[in-house]
């Protein structure tokens, strides 16, 4: 074999090594041997902030997925601003929707005690984020776990990257595509939406459902009457309080379950981006088969939230010391 010939086949080898490497730099129980405790310690945490607050729950899920659609799964939704720079937790999109942030803080105080810089600030809130959902009596999954912490967060970079309550099927379905999730994982994923709170403010200024859908100063017309009742009595039309809020879920807004398809199924979706799916026959397909079967959505939501979970996963970043700050 030629010198140059062997050259090029080694370019080739370390390229496939660099792939596989990229591959399989998530397992489930990472930490095993450098840090046994890291998971039970996540969970402790999570628990204790459920009990004080259920609310806490839907708070860490919303924050992983939003951690995931910005440059991967990489902790940086965590990072605060600085006087340079304006982080991601501060758009708009996030700020003042997004919670949990002391949880994580508590978790990485914990574990910088018992193993110092070897439990990533990305792998503790994926971690949260399973924990979150079995305490709403959601599904049970194990997290392959390995991330790396991002030095960049940016809040110029999220309103382009997080899908809009005011989206329709065709830009869901691009935004969650561009993520290398599918069609079917985007509906799936959108169960999340069964448990948890909205701003007042998203579904009468971002998304308005209520008052001026489209500019007609009526409420949207596909939503259920007695629903649109029940939205107005929680957000009143003058209202701007950030504090206002409605439950995504008009059913058991507690509970992670499959009410949320029956609730978008007969017009009580609250984003647009929920009835949405119904105008597709593969989405609309999709709800019915999810809101049919809760086992088996329950083993399609894992599978997807994990597969989310591999966004931007590999070896580039570092073990942050405090989640807030680069180090």
């Amino acid at each position: 074999m030629s010198s140059k010939m062997q050259s090029n086949c080694s370019i080739v080898l370390l390229i496939l090594l660099s792939i596989f490497s990229c591959l399989e730099a998530l397992q489930v129980g990472f930490y095993s041997k450098t840090c046994p405790s890291a998971e039970t310690v996540v969970k402790q945490q999570v628990t204790k902030a459920f009990m004080s607050n259920a609310g806490i729950a839907p708070g860490l899920v919303r924050m992983h997925f939003h951690d995931c659609f910005i440059h991967g799964c990489d902790g940086s939704v965590l990072i605060d601003s600085t006087t340079g720079n304006t982080a991601e937790k501060d758009s708009p999109v996030n700020n003042p929707s997004l919670r949990g942030f002391e949880v994580i803080d508590a978790a990485k105080t914990i574990l910088e005690t018992q193993c110092k810089g070897i439990v990533s600030c990305a792998d503790i809130l994926a971690f949260a984020a399973r924990d979150s959902l079995a305490l709403a009596k959601g599904p049970a999954y194990s997290v392959p776990s390995g991330r790396k912490d991002g030095r960049i967060s940016l809040a110029s970079e999220v309103l382009a990257n997080i899908p809009s309550p005011a989206m329709n099927v065709g830009q869901l379905t691009t935004n969650f595509g561009n993520k290398g999730l599918t069609q079917n994982e985007m509906v799936t994923l959108s169960g999340a939406h069964t448990f948890g709170v909205s701003h007042c403010t998203i579904i009468t200024s971002v998304d308005d459902r209520l008052y001026n859908f489209n500019g007609t100063n009526m409420p949207d017309p596909a939503l259920n009457p007695s629903y649109v009742t029940q939205l107005q009595a929680a957000c009143p039309k003058a209202s701007t309080s950030t504090s206002s809020v409605v439950n995504m879920d008009p059913s058991t807004p507690a509970v992670v379950d499959n009410k949320y398809y029956a609730n978008v199924l007969v017009n009580k979706g609250l984003f647009t981006s929920d009835w949405t799916l119904r105008t597709n026959p593969a989405t609309s397909a999709a709800l019915t088969a999810n809101a049919n079967n809760q086992a088996k959505w329950f083993n399609k939501f894992t599978a997807a939230i994990v597969k989310m979970g591999n966004i931007g996963a590999g070896s580039a970043g570092e073990i942050r010391t405090n989640c807030r700050v680069i180090n």
